[in-house]
This record gives C-alpha cells, structure tokens and sequence, in this order.
C-alpha cells in the first residue's frame, strides 16, 4: 500500500501475516488456466498482475529486512516475476518472506522503503493489510472465495481506519458510501473504494 500513516502503536506480536499468506494462497490455487488474464477490481490488474504485484512483494521482504534500500535493490523485481509457473513462483515469494519474518526481532528492525525508514512492525502491518484486500481483488476476479476471514477482515479494519481518506493518495478510489448497518467486510471494501457483492460465487 502505497498510503503512509504515522505509526503511533508500538511494535507488538500478533498481526496476521502468516493467516493472510493463507488466504491468498489458497485463491492463487484455485486459479484455471483460462483466468490469468481475467479482470479484477483493480482497474489497470489482470488476475495474472494481481499475483504478480503481491508476489513482488513478498520478494522485497528478505531484502528490506536484512537492511537493504529500495535503491540498492534497484529494479530486481520489476516487471514480471511469475515467470512460466506463477503459483510455483508466488509460493517460493511467500515462504521466503514468511521465513523472514519468523526470526526473533524482524518486527525491531528498521526498514528503508520508498518514504522513509519505519519499524518492522509498521512493514509487517502493510503488508499484512495489502495482502488482505488485495486476497478479495483476487477472490472477484476468479469468482471463488469472495467471502474473507472474519478475522484477517477485523484485523484490516483496524489498521484501514486509521489512515484517513485513501483517495488522496492516488492508489484508492474514494470511499464507498455504506448502510449503517453494513458488515465488517463491506465497511473495508468501502473505505478502499470497493462494493462488496456479498459471497455471490459461493465457496
């Protein structure tokens, strides 16, 4: 997410990663042969650059966390990295930042991105948030799975509402108006600029 709050909170254990790696994982999985070129919610993103985008991602991690800048990875990971066998590709992604995060103090370090250096455990909140709105882009656009975790959901909510008005940021549609009454899941799409169709794919 390219949107920057101050990150008052201090660094704590907890924030579901892991859970949220599992979540477009199992998505990624369910992807058929003639859907990575498919639309997603993400106007300018095929199924196909949607994985690639959180694929590079997760490539970034190891990096950024053993101390490195964006200029010294330079363009690494630009353009495509899923290669001829992208699930193949994001799951190698995946375990590598996953396993680099495990190692005792990660959420401690300070990280160099694009804006400014920031704590681990602000790094690890992005992520973790990117991760969970962009596993319902993925869920639209194969029409599986619309339905997220209630937790991964809260928990994104949580960080979401504490950034502000996306809009102005020029990644974010601006919010979409909800019934008082709307769920979690609909109050997080709606701060991103996303309605939420309810799971009408099923699964």
């Amino acid at each position: 997410m390219a949107h920057r709050r101050q990150h008052r909170r201090a660094a704590r254990s907890g924030t579901p990663y892991p859970e949220a790696l599992a979540a477009f994982d199992e998505r990624v999985r369910l992807i058929t042969p003639g859907q990575w070129d498919s639309p997603t919610p993400c106007t300018d993103w095929s199924v196909r650059d949607l994985v690639n985008h959180l694929t590079g991602e997760q490539l970034w991690v190891p990096d950024l966390l053993m101390g490195a800048t964006v200029s010294e990875v330079g363009g690494r990971y630009d353009g495509d990295v899923l290669g001829d066998d992208p699930v193949a590709a994001w799951t190698d992604a995946a375990e590598a930042a996953r396993q680099a995060w495990a190692v005792p103090g990660a959420t401690d370090l300070t990280v160099h991105l694009s804006f400014g250096d920031v704590t681990g455990q602000y790094y690890l909140d992005q992520l973790t948030t990117d991760l969970v709105i962009h596993t319902w882009d993925l869920a639209e656009g194969i029409g599986r799975l619309t339905r997220l975790p209630a937790d991964l959901v809260d928990y994104a909510l949580g960080e979401i509402s504490g950034y502000g008005d996306l809009s102005g940021s020029g990644v974010f549609d601006p919010p979409v108006p909800t019934a008082g009454d709307a769920g979690p899941q609909t109050r997080l799409l709606a701060l991103t600029g996303r309605r939420d169709g309810g799971d009408r794919h099923g699964g």
